[in-house]
């Protein structure tokens, strides 16, 4: 964990948050009551796009002369470019600078947590995690499963997909998988589209998303071919929403929880904070 004196400062951490789902929200508010019991912050805000306080009104009871703005998303995409920064009063473009000085208060806009190096061995862990818990009647192999990474995409901006592509090419580096791939709700290769892509028996589908949200713990089951009515059913019941191992179009399927509440995200967002005061 970076060291530094943040006495003087408020973090905000920023969230997608969403009015259909409760739990979208959850990680933001987890990772910010962690960082505020451990008492390094003047200040530990939450600031969400679908929730209340909005990000363009999550600065007004900030009053410390600095404040770290940590996007909790996953890639350098279509949010974290345009939307966060443009609502902070940043601006947009190439031009676009991470650091805003103003009378009295300087605002530090931090990378995202997604992109961050310790994500390879999350959704590593998180494959291994769900095989080992639900084996039938044993847990197949690494080598012996196709890992698919799922992920939103989103044609607003081709920067979206790159964190995922990127995590694919690190994992299938390391030769602990038999496939590698990356899959999409809203672009090319789709979620369903891992049932032809796998050449292997055994697929593992871990959501590169923050929360356990609707997306993750609805529409990608759905995608994946869960009808409708047992999604809505578990979900009603408090129950995962896919049932690890299901057997589907001659593959049988492992699906994870997101890698929003691992619990060493706190100190990943230590660290964006640490990279963005050393560049002022």
């Amino acid at each position: 964990m970076p060291d530094g004196n943040y006495s003087d400062a408020a973090l905000v951490l920023i969230g997608h948050g969403s009015t259909l789902n409760a739990e979208s929200s959850a990680p933001t508010h987890l990772h910010a009551d962690a960082l505020r019991r451990r008492g390094l912050f003047r200040q530990v805000i939450e600031g969400f796009w679908k929730l209340e306080p909005q990000i363009c009104a999550v600065l007004r009871g900030v009053d410390s002369p600095r404040v770290f703005i940590v996007p909790l998303f996953i890639s350098e995409g279509y949010f974290t470019e345009e939307i966060i920064p443009r609502e902070l009063g940043f601006g947009v473009g190439p031009g676009r600078s991470r650091i805003l000085r103003q009378p009295g208060q300087t605002l530090y806009y931090c990378g995202p947590v997604g992109t961050h190096p310790s994500m390879t061995e999350v959704l590593i862990e998180r494959a291994r995690a769900i095989l080992a818990a639900h084996p039938f009647p044993t847990a197949p192999r690494l080598s012996e499963t196709a890992l698919f990474i799922a992920g939103h995409g989103t044609g607003n901006n081709e920067n979206s997909r790159k964190a995922i592509e990127r995590q694919v090419e690190l994992i299938q580096s390391r030769g602990l998988f038999a496939e590698v791939h990356a899959i999409f709700m809203e672009e090319d290769p789709r979620i369903e589209a891992c049932y032809t892509l796998a050449a292997s028996r055994n697929i593992v589908v871990v959501p590169f998303f923050i929360s356990d949200g609707l997306h993750s713990h609805e529409d990608i089951p759905m995608m994946l071919g869960e009808s409708e009515r047992v999604v809505r059913e578990r979900c009603s019941q408090g129950l995962p929403t896919w049932r690890n191992p299901t057997e589907r179009n001659g593959k049988r399927v492992w699906y994870s929880l997101s890698i929003g509440c691992e619990p060493h995200l706190p100190d990943v967002i230590l660290e964006r904070v640490a990279e963005a005061a050393a560049t002022s």
